[in-house]
């Protein structure tokens, strides 16, 4: 099935248009494609996109998704539909992006990029479960099987220079570390880079592969039937311990049994390299200085001020220092290692 043509985006709106998104343009957007919505609109917890849950006039609400501008390519996004509807293909529990009557799962209205989806309900996995774990487990190793058959073109790898000094110059260039700070953040930063180097280092040449890339509980549901994952808006090139260690948490101990659990179910269907343990604790710390230089980037944004109060206080740089001192003395320690 083809997922349809680039939508031309030339006449993409500014990123400041972007907070003034209503809800009569959304449910005129859908108007445009055959869509008719009955005036039920519900803004669901997104802030990197704007995502409504619509209310149809015939058959089940939709998800509408509207696009950040200026994030993805248009290549990008449709590369990423692409990927979730290869998955769906293989009967793997997604929601693929739906494609129109215009052939194109990809929409323009107005400047705005769109997308609509299924609607999909769930509660959050029990991740305290091991028999939870180890299903997840063997659904992400189906994604991971099929994300293995070929490689991305148009969406970036995760790395270090993406996720570790991009984010660290952004912050230093537009002065978001306060200056009493600022040598401490600098110096605490530089030596958790070097960390997380030296641990890619240990794991040496690692598989990359298409990855759901921001697997967290958040981003499973889970109904009586198993789990099925939404929101591959991060999805990029990486290695396959992405799209696990988000599901580990609490002390040592738990984090092993839990991973434990996982790769029991994984390895039912994709290989995992041990080596890729090294890095766990090193894309731990990459998303940690992302996620700052993330909160940064969208500050001009109206909607994250108030969603993120405490960004970029005094108190906020002061624990982000500390967070990334445990960081640096926990990738010198041994890796996780499933029992």
């Amino acid at each position: 099935m083809t997922i349809g043509p680039p939508v031309s985006a030339a006449a993409l709106v500014p990123v400041s248009s972007f907070a003034g998104l209503s809800p009569d343009t959304v449910l005129d957007a859908l108007d445009s494609v055959g869509l008719h919505g009955d005036g039920r609109l519900l803004a669901l917890n997104s802030y990197e996109n704007r995502v409504y849950q619509v209310g149809m006039e015939e058959g089940p609400p939709l998800i509408s998704k509207f696009y950040r501008p200026q994030r993805w390519s248009d290549a990008a996004i449709l590369e990423e539909h692409a990927f979730v509807q290869e998955l769906a293909d293989a009967e793997i529990p997604v929601v693929p992006a739906s494609v129109l009557d215009n052939g194109s799962s990809l929409q323009q209205f107005q400047g705005f990029r769109f997308a609509t989806f299924a609607r999909h309900g769930g509660r959050a996995p029990e991740l305290g479960d091991p028999a939870t774990l180890e299903w997840l487990g063997r659904f992400i190793g189906r994604i991971h099987a099929v994300g293995g058959l070929r490689s991305y073109t148009q969406r970036p790898t995760l790395d270090i220079v993406s996720f570790g000094e991009e984010p660290r110059a952004y912050l230093l260039q537009h002065d978001f570390i306060p200056p009493d700070l600022l040598n401490s953040w600098t110096t605490t930063v530089d030596q958790a880079l070097a960390g997380v180097r030296r641990c890619f280092e240990r794991a040496g040449e690692i598989r990359q592969l298409r990855l759901h890339g921001d697997c967290h509980v958040g981003n499973v549901l889970w109904t009586d039937a198993g789990p099925h994952f939404v929101d591959f808006d991060d999805s990029r090139t990486g290695p396959a311990v992405q799209d696990l260690w988000m599901l580990l948490s609490g002390e040592r101990g738990e984090m092993v049994r839990q991973l434990s659990d996982l790769l029991a179910g994984y390895e039912d269907f994709c290989d995992f390299e041990p080596r890729e343990l090294y890095l766990i604790e090193a894309l731990r710390t990459l998303r940690l200085l992302h996620y700052s230089a993330w909160l940064a980037r969208r500050w001009d944004d109206p909607a994250f001020p108030p969603a993120f109060p405490w960004f970029n206080t005094q108190r906020y740089w002061q624990d982000r220092i500390l967070e990334l001192r445990e960081q640096i003395a926990l990738m010198d320690e041994p890796p996780l290692w499933p029992i």
